[in-house]
């Protein structure tokens, strides 16, 4: 994950200077100050509407951009996290979903080379972007870096987050970088050693679920795993396989409904292999997603 302010972002410096010549134009006419973000904090932006709703608003407070296409599956289980927490955040920054089959040159123009990707936007310029499904507590951690950057950047300080945040953890970024680059084991064996210093981290558990997931599933052909899974609804390695699959294609419900079925209908050594790769799936989320949640209660009913 890439933190805000890199070396690396984009200046998006000829739509920036009309921004903030407009900006100009609004202080004098006595509009809101910067700091929370008027009208809604999640909007779908478009090549007409990016100058407005992203590089003149990005002078006021920060704005994230999400882009994003309907057939990616890791975007559909980082957008949900993404907008519940701009909504959760009430206007200290806004989130700019940007469709990339509709707006392509907005992508390339934006450095976008896979997706999902995010890009935080200050002040006209790309300061900050990950690439990636990036489990909730790092996202978390991202944006609270981002309105730190922005709190001392804008004008009027911009948003200012809620506490100070600490620096990233080298660790962590370490193991994100191996898993961007496609470096799976090194990516998991970088987590391993987090968690055995810090057993807790949660930051790590999800990282390591994350990165396990995509190994599980690098080489499986998805016909022959749904037709098994099909053909033999009791075999444990069959559900899980098409369960990770699911997981990775962004439907998570299908995958936990999947699982606790598998435990309802099995015994023994096979029922636990089908609850334990359930709570690793349920680590990749973390504990606060509802649907991890509304899982973990079906589980419960099945096992008592």
């Amino acid at each position: 994950m890439q933190s805000p302010h890199s070396s690396r972002g984009v200046d998006l410096s000829a739509l920036r200077a009309a921004a903030q010549q407009n900006q100009q134009v609004r202080a004098q006419a006595g509009a809101p100050q910067p700091g929370t973000a008027p009208g809604p904090v999640v909007v779908d932006v478009t090549e007409a509407t990016f100058q407005q709703e992203v590089v003149e608003r990005s002078m006021s407070v920060p704005v994230v951009l999400d882009f994003w296409a309907s057939w990616c599956g890791p975007c559909k289980q980082l957008s949900p996290i993404l907008e519940r927490l701009a909504q959760a955040d009430g206007g200290r920054w806004v989130l700019a979903k940007i469709d990339v089959d509709a707006n392509q040159r907005l992508a390339m123009a934006a450095g976008v080379q896979g997706i999902p990707a995010v890009k935080a936007v200050i002040g006209g310029q790309i300061v900050g972007e990950f690439t990636g499904a990036v489990p909730e507590p790092q996202v978390r951690q991202w944006l609270d870096q981002v309105l730190q950057l922005a709190a001392r950047t804008l004008p009027g300080g911009g948003a200012t987050p809620a506490a100070p945040q600490p620096a990233p953890d080298p660790a962590l970024v370490k193991a994100e970088e191996a898993i961007q680059r496609g470096d799976l084991d090194g990516a998991i064996a970088a987590y391993q050693e987090i968690l055995a210093n810090e057993p807790a981290n949660a930051a790590a558990k999800a990282g390591l679920a994350r990165a396990s997931l995509l190994k599980r599933t690098r080489d499986l052909n998805p016909q022959e795993v749904r037709k098994n899974a099909a053909d033999r609804p009791d075999d444990v390695a069959a559900q899980c396989a098409a369960a990770d699959l699911d997981m990775l294609g962004g439907h998570v419900e299908d995958a936990f409904a999947r699982l606790v079925d598998t435990v309802r209908i099995t015994t023994g050594d096979d029922r636990d292999k089908a609850r334990m790769h359930l709570l690793e799936l349920f680590e990749v989320l973390g504990p606060d997603d509802p649907r991890v949640n509304k899982a973990r209660s079906a589980l419960t009913s099945v096992l008592f």
